[in-house]
């Protein structure tokens, strides 16, 4: 028994709707990420600034070095933050126009080729800003491993 053709071309546009949300899913995940990596640096900036009170001088500027690292992981993350939402509103923009285009029968491809390609540059773009912030991450990390470790270098060892 065949459906109708009104009931196959909804089926059609739920299962092409479908797709674009397994995308919505990836970025909420993404997200999740940089909001728990935000909520680290924010502890980081939080002691770091309570420690800048009372320290010597040489301490204090090495503290204040770090707590320009931190800001400009927090700016990394902020960018990734608001283009994977930008992606994720995108995406969403795309399912929209699949159902009011099914709805009205206009041509939407246009609209929808760019909500949908909005969306993979955002995440795409987020993702390299929070690459950015990693590096940077594992950059303070190296340069505090390397404050405490009174070794001479590594290289001159024989």
């Amino acid at each position: 028994m065949a459906l109708p053709a009104s009931l196959e071309g909804t089926a059609h546009v739920v299962q092409l709707a479908l797709t674009p949300v397994f995308l919505l899913t990836g970025v909420a995940t993404l997200l999740n990420v940089f909001a728990t990596r935000l909520a680290r640096v924010a502890d980081q900036a939080d002691r770091v600034s309570g420690q800048v009170a009372g320290a010597s001088e040489a301490e204090r500027a090495a503290l204040v070095r770090r707590l320009t690292r931190l800001r400009r992981r927090s700016l990394s993350l902020d960018a990734a933050v608001i283009l994977a939402a930008t992606g994720g509103v995108a995406t969403c923009g795309a399912v929209l126009t699949l159902f009011v285009g099914a709805l009205r029968a206009a041509a939407v491809a246009g609209l929808l080729f760019g909500l949908f390609g909005a969306a993979i540059l955002c995440t795409l773009c987020a993702l390299v800003v929070f690459g950015v912030e990693m590096l940077m991450a594992s950059r303070a990390v190296r340069d505090r491993l390397a404050e405490q470790d009174p070794s001479p270098d590594p290289s001159a060892e024989t």
